[in-house]
């Protein structure tokens, strides 16, 4: 008989957390230092999971701890390919930046990168990109409505389902 999954949508995100808790390990860009050559970033950091041409002369290269992880690095590059900064834009204010009607699905995956999950609901035409996020110590998530021309719609926030016991009993 073959294995089926039985973990709910909440073991499923307590599956997520155990490995971005595994990736959280990993390097964290914070310790880029203004002014590192866009080449040793690439080499410390590996390629940037987005580039996109800023009007100054310079880059931001976006990189994503989605779908496991609750961060997305911007680390904006100057016209010399010198790092400028570093900005972890996974939070509540930058979501709010987006402009309904205006932004669409490229401007999401050029700011916030590969969403850590698209869904489809029946009281809405179009997909729902999910981020993860963490502000303040809470987990929430991240819904940007999309229509089927690609354009953005709305931006709603859900507390992150969490797999605890439900003590109501």
């Amino acid at each position: 008989m073959p294995a089926r999954s039985v973990l709910s949508t909440g073991g499923r995100w307590a599956l997520v957390a155990a490995c971005a808790a595994v990736l959280g390990a990993c390097t964290v860009p914070q310790w880029q230092k203004p002014g590192t050559p866009a080449a040793q970033i690439a080499q410390d950091m590996g390629l940037p999971h987005v580039r996109v041409a800023l009007p100054e002369g310079g880059e931001r290269w976006v990189y994503s701890r989605q779908p496991a992880g609750q961060q997305v690095f911007h680390m904006v590059m100057d016209a010399q390919q010198r790092l400028l900064r570093v900005e972890q834009v996974l939070q509540e204010a930058h979501f709010y930046r987006l402009r309904p009607g205006v932004d669409d699905r490229q401007s999401v995956h050029q700011y916030f990168g590969k969403p850590a999950l698209v869904e489809r609901v029946g009281n809405f035409n179009g997909d729902i990109w999910t981020y993860r996020i963490s502000e303040n110590n809470i987990d929430r998530l991240a819904h940007v409505f999309i229509d089927p021309q690609g354009v953005v719609q709305r931006v709603m926030f859900t507390d992150e389902p969490r797999n605890e016991p439900d003590d109501r009993h």
